[in-house]
């Protein structure tokens, strides 16, 4: 049943590189399920992969602001019809000393739509496996997949199984590290990771130098030596190897994968699979061309670049943010007060149930109580139990009285089944109690850390998780 046509947004600020996708999709109700859900996504707007604008060891926001406003205004997007999406900022990106300005810069342009991110690295290797290899991994059920995505700083890993992911991590090689004059090798900028590569190999040139042939294959092997170690779970064996462990990467015991690509670098090593021509080296002002000859030429994996290629590589990362970050909730949720959204940046502090005791329920409302901007709750309910539900809501009713639960302080509780209007009675009984009490029904839970709940749209809440385990 067709319910209303949204849009929905994607922007990534790499290291390197930085795009937006605009799509439009049907908001639907499920006939078999009874859940809300957005349809197929249609693609209205995809712009260029534009540099992402620095300025010194800064994030340059007067062009990224004309940056984003431009792609606002050519994808025709309208912050009030916007249903869901998100902007990340990865890489070195992340790490500028402003970002968060940019993270502000995002929230005003598009009144708290989605969730901006900045280096959440879990968040980013499951959106990049979603984006280039969940079509892939569904097509070969039986095969587990592990996805580098390489970008101008770092690699995230995320190994998945029949369309779901299974482990992530991540490590901070990619191209951007040493930046060099485009078609030479003269050294412009060097990252502290590169500085501890070049201390640990002995290689003295610094900015305005040359760099030389074998100091060139010298550091590819060594940001090869990284990888390979990242995949079989180790840390690597020297001091310059370990300062690059961003997320730690745990690849089951005696796990047997393939290895996909994807991300700048990623498309640069389908591009040389598919027999394409070799762009001239440091065309990009990096030494992404070379770790691509490295991955294709010399690496363990380069029969599986043959055999495995993504559906997309280079926007991996976005095109997964705009098509899997985001649920919508069922139409029975629990909201007195709809002005209260969206809530940004809420953390997840457990799940509780029917077998939750007292005191560590107590325990969680306690705490939740003390989380001035919100908090949210995870309750496991076992199918349509309306006796447990009843219980459960009974229960927290009477510890929000017995903790003195501040008014104006919200709380989300998340639920699985459609009961959320149910729960959020009888744990205010009623409407009795002054609660800034939110229950989302018809989401399923992931192993997040924080949720941004946005503004009500066609009576259905989109949220999203980020910060994953």
């Amino acid at each position: 049943m067709h319910l209303a046509t949204t849009q929905l947004i994607g922007l990534d600020f790499g290291s390197t590189t930085s795009s937006a996708v605009v799509a439009s999709a049907a908001l639907v109700r499920n006939v078999l399920t009874g859940r809300s859900e957005t349809g197929p996504l249609c693609e209205t707007f995809r712009s260029e992969l534009v540099e992402t604008p620095t300025h010194d060891d800064a994030l340059d926001l007067p062009r990224l602001q004309r940056l984003l406003d431009g792609w606002l205004d050519a994808g025709n997007v309208r912050p009030d019809e916007l249903l869901c999406g998100g902007a990340l900022l990865t890489g070195l990106a992340a790490q500028r000393h402003n970002a968060p300005l940019l993270i502000d810069l995002i929230g005003s342009r598009l009144r708290g739509a989605l969730i901006a991110v900045a280096d959440d690295p879990r968040l980013e290797s499951w959106l990049a496996f979603m984006g280039a290899c969940s079509r892939l991994s569904r097509e070969h059920p039986e095969t587990p997949i592990l996805n580098l995505d390489i970008g101008g700083g770092t690699t995230n890993l995320a190994l998945g199984l029949n369309g779901q992911v299974r482990q992530t991590g991540a490590v901070f090689v990619g191209a951007r590290h040493v930046q060099v004059a485009p078609g030479s090798y003269r050294i412009v900028r060097l990252s502290r990771y590169a500085r501890a590569i070049f201390d640990q190999l002995g290689i003295a040139a610094g900015p305005g130098e040359e760099l030389s042939p074998s100091a060139v294959v010298a550091i590819v092997e060594f940001y090869g030596s990284i990888l390979m170690a990242a995949v079989a779970g180790h840390d690597g064996e020297n001091a310059a190897a370990r300062l690059h462990q961003q997320a730690a990467f745990h690849a089951p015991e005696s796990a047997k994968f393939v290895v996909t690509a994807s991300g700048g670098v990623g498309e640069l090593v389908y591009q040389a699979v598919s027999g394409g021509p070799r762009p001239a080296t440091t065309c990009f002002g990096d030494l992404g061309v070379d770790l691509a000859d490295w991955l294709v030429g010399r690496s363990p994996w380069r029969d599986d670049f043959q055999k495995y290629r993504p559906a997309e590589r280079g926007r991996a990362t976005v095109y997964g943010l705009l098509r899997h970050s985001t649920q919508v909730s069922g139409s029975t949720i629990f909201l007195p007060r709809p002005e209260i959204l969206p809530l940004g940046q809420l953390p997840i502090l457990g799940s509780i149930s029917g077998a939750t005791t007292t005191a560590e329920l107590a325990g969680m409302i306690s705490l939740a109580a003390h989380a001035p901007r919100g908090s949210c709750l995870h309750a496991v309910i076992a199918g349509q139990d309306l006796r447990e539900i009843r219980e459960l809501g009974g229960r927290l009713a009477g510890i929000f009285r017995d903790v003195g639960f501040p008014p104006q302080v919200p709380l989300v509780i998340l639920l699985s089944h459609n009961l959320g209007k149910v729960l959020g009675q009888y744990a205010t009984e009623w409407g009795t109690l002054p609660m800034n009490l939110v229950v989302i029904d018809e989401i399923d839970i992931r192993d997040a850390q924080f949720a941004h709940l946005g503004a009500v749209r066609h009576q259905v809440a989109p949220l999203t998780f980020y910060g994953m385990h």
